[in-house]
């Protein structure tokens, strides 16, 4: 594993120590005059200056911008003026995110043009709560599919290994999350885009229920598609910080929230039943997320949680519906925004795909099967353009299987479960271009999204030296990717998922708390300079 992104320029011990810090308490230091806006957001400046060239995390700094919003800040808190919860504090937003003045693209050549007027209502509560944005990050093309490169802003680098992805679509967030560079991040998740990036990076993050902080994006998948709806999502380095962004993304005095939050402080874990499992049965997870989950599920026993294994209804039937709902219009309406600009070599794999007549899709597969990939010959039995009746066939079969799934944890050995526990990921962060066979890694985070439960990653371990020798080689494609993923894997970030049942984030962030606090190894990068 080559080595993580370090700060080495001569101010590098002034802003780690400012770049290290929590959100809150930023905001609370700010607040007392312990520090200034100007000096934190000049710090993160100063960090990003150093790390994103290495990283190609930020593609839209607003670095003058933010500074001038720095000394305003400062001037509002001399006056007296009443400051909101997240005063001075930098954050950084995800590129397909509205904000004023700055393109959203998507990573299309063809949205260069399209420049935000205004900011997107959650990006906007976060603002007038006080935050400050630094810039906004780089995505996947069309936000579909877990890696972050595009051919607007070229490919962001994971910063534990410059030969892996961060993850996608928020790749750029977790990125610059994680090296200091920003106290929260901004992102989307449809189907794993906050999760995965928080998993490969080594840092927390949570996608709320559905309809929550809903995702209003209309450059990746028809916008029309709401039977799974993409949301915001949020990236922090602790789980205190993700509260208190949601706190404030879920509503203020100039917008009343969908449903009021609950606190996780008066979660009590000990009236807490938890079902935990190691492995979806779609694809194999790798033994140290395994061990993670294991890990995880007794730490939150000893707190005194009820926590026992279960294993979730037809993953497989699950992972169906969330790929023929995403692809029911065989991809037309991204080939529209797309034009006659470049492609990812992804999504030209995947728009090819999509757009096969259902006719052919036997034959499609049979070729796929003998080109020794499985795993993507699974996922073609979905594609093919649908007509309006199927597809109200597929909203109905959602709204089944979510009753189904209720039913089974309602109905689970020893009585009624609250919270789910499983990997966020089969793989630590694998190898640049994998994903082109790598599509979906299993049901970990998909599953979720098909559900509407809200569901939060918190980093929990390392790869160990003797979970890093690869799974047996095979000619399967994935399996190649993932044996490739896994070699020279150690010391790889790995955490560990949290779901709970709709508007129960306060059951994710307690739960995920209290795992914060039982980490055994929490990965955490060098932001001190190097020697």
């Amino acid at each position: 594993m080559q080595t993580g992104i370090q700060l080495v320029d001569s101010r590098a011990k002034s802003a780690a120590e400012l770049t290290g810090r929590s959100a809150r308490e930023l905001a609370q230091r700010i607040g007392d005059g312990e520090l200034t806006a100007l000096e934190v957001i000049r710090a993160h400046v100063a960090r990003i200056t150093a790390v994103n060239p290495a990283l190609n995390a930020v593609c839209v700094p607003r670095f003058e911008a933010a500074l001038a919003e720095a000394r305003a800040a400062d001037e509002k808190r001399a006056r007296g003026e009443p400051l909101g919860p997240l005063h001075g504090v930098p954050i950084s937003v995800k590129e397909c995110l509205d904000l004023a003045g700055t393109p959203s693209t998507f990573g299309m050549e063809s949205r260069r043009a399209a420049v935000a007027e205004r900011d997107e209502l959650h990006v906007a509560r976060l603002r007038r709560a006080g935050a400050i944005v630094l810039g906004k990050t780089n995505v996947a093309q069309a936000l579909l599919y877990f890696e972050t490169d595009n051919p607007v802003y070229g490919r962001t680098q994971n910063p534990w290994d410059a030969t892996r992805t961060p993850g996608g679509s928020s790749g750029g967030e977790a990125a610059l999350v994680a090296t200091g560079g920003s106290a929260l991040g901004v992102g989307t998740d449809l189907g794993g885009s906050v999760r995965i990036p928080a998993a490969f990076c080594g840092i927390a993050g949570l996608k709320p229920t559905a309809g929550r902080l809903p995702d209003p994006g209309r450059g990746s998948v028809p916008f029309g598609q709401k039977a799974i709806e993409s949301q915001i999502g949020l990236l922090a380095r602790n789980v205190c910080d993700l509260a208190l962004a949601l706190s404030v993304a879920n509503g203020d005095s100039e917008g009343a929230p969908v449903m009021p939050l609950r606190d996780a402080k008066s979660i009590e874990l000990e009236h807490v039943r938890v079902g935990f499992y190691e492995d979806d049965g779609t694809f194999p997870a790798t033994a140290a997320a395994r061990r993670a989950v294991r890990e995880a599920a007794a730490a939150l026993r000893a707190r005194g949680a009820t926590v026992l294994p279960w294993t979730p209804p037809d993953l497989e039937h699950a992972l169906d519906l969330f790929f023929s709902v995403l692809v029911a219009d065989g991809l037309a309406g991204l080939s529209r925004a797309l034009g006659k600009t470049a492609r990812d070599p992804r999504i030209a794999d995947l728009e090819r795909g999509a757009s096969t007549p259902r006719a052919l899709l036997p034959l499609v597969r049979w070729l796929l099967e003998r080109m020794h990939r499985p795993h993507i010959a699974r996922i073609a039995r979905n594609h093919g353009r649908r007509t309006a009746g199927e597809y109200w066939d597929l909203v109905e079969r959602i709204a089944e299987y979510r009753d189904a799934f209720g039913l089974a944890l309602d109905t689970a050995p020893g009585g009624k479960l609250d919270v789910i526990l499983c990997p966020p990921s089969p793989l630590p962060a694998f190898r640049h271009g994998a994903a082109l066979e790598l599509a979906t890694m299993g049901s970990y985070t998909p599953l979720f999204n098909v559900l509407g439960y809200p569901a939060g990653v918190v980093p929990w371990t390392r790869v160990h030296a003797d979970e890093s020798e690869g799974r047996p080689a095979a000619r399967d494609k994935a399996v190649q990717a993932a044996r490739d993923a896994e070699l020279e894997s150690a010391g790889l970030p790995i955490g560990v998922q949290v779901a709970a049942r709709p508007w129960r984030e306060d059951s994710v962030l307690a739960v995920m708390a209290a795992l914060e606090t039982a980490a055994p190894d929490v990965p955490t990068l060098p932001i001190e300079p190097s020697p």
